[in-house]
């Protein structure tokens, strides 16, 4: 087990002022099995009434309306996060896992990524697992892809950032998680926040034996105690920190933060 203290923020700033803001956020890292989250702080700027709600994925969403004119808008979020993999619990078979979706649909770059996975899978006998699958699928998409922040952006699908060789980890979770559905296995996405980044990251989980075995195709490991999970779902589209519409037509730009320290003995 880990004591991790995280700290992170997202900073939208508008062109001119909007006003009639309307937002929806999934930027709490929820308490599960493997992770207890305390001393939680969450603040918002303008700040405003907010709902507090779950999703169809189950992961915790905030929605608020900002109806004053204002010229950014931000929230903050931070705490400590108890992490131990080991305590994942089984869940329930969901199928729906084992489709691709919006952001994963193959054309030929995927098609033929996931033709020679097949074939060298083939050849290894102790490739029989959906995780020892999934764990060659991580290896060989790091070795494709190389990080490259820029090359791509939030509306960036798998088979352009394949095709392209770059993106970032967004794209190297989404391409794997289209090979494994392509091998028919059952992959999720997920969105979250890693000790060595300094914005947030994001990987994904493959199901074998009644639980999600999760996979770091970015950094080509399997996730250990230096992760906190925030959201999961079929693709980025499902665990998007923030979503928003408003009156006016302004131009904006963000900046997301993140920090994740694990604490020493002695700070525990």
């Amino acid at each position: 087990m880990r004591k991790l203290r995280f700290d992170y923020a997202t900073t939208i700033e508008f062109a001119e002022p909007v006003s009639d803001h309307r937002f929806q956020l999934r930027c709490l890292p929820p308490n599960l099995p493997q992770q207890r989250i305390c001393d939680l702080e969450f603040t918002l700027a303008p700040d405003c009434p907010k709902a507090h709600g779950i999703d169809s994925f189950y992961n915790p969403v905030v929605t608020g309306r900002i109806e004053e004119p204002h010229e950014s808008f931000s929230y903050h979020v931070g705490g400590l996060a108890f992490v131990d993999q080991s305590l994942s619990r089984r869940q329930v078979y969901k199928p729906l896992y084992r489709y691709q979706s919006d952001f994963t649909q193959q054309g030929p770059a995927l098609e033929a990524l996931t033709a020679e996975m097949r074939r060298e899978l083939a050849r290894h006998s102790w490739a029989t697992a959906p995780l020892e699958q999934a764990r060659y699928v991580m290896g060989a998409v790091h070795e494709r892809l190389s990080y490259v922040p820029g090359a791509t952006n939030v509306r960036t699908v798998a088979e352009e950032a394949l095709a392209g060789g770059a993106g970032v980890c967004q794209d190297y979770a989404q391409v794997a998680i289209s090979v494994c559905r392509g091998l028919g296995l059952m992959a999720k996405y997920v969105a979250g926040l890693y000790d060595a980044e300094g914005a947030t990251h994001a990987w994904f989980e493959v199901y074998q034996g009644g639980n999600w075995h999760p996979l770091d195709p970015t950094n080509n490991k399997v996730v250990d105690d230096s992760y906190i999970k925030i959201s999961h779902g079929r693709d980025y589209g499902d665990c998007m920190l923030s979503i928003g519409v408003f009156r006016g037509a302004a131009g904006q730009t963000q900046t997301v933060h993140a920090k994740v320290e694990a604490l020493a003995e002695a700070e525990q």
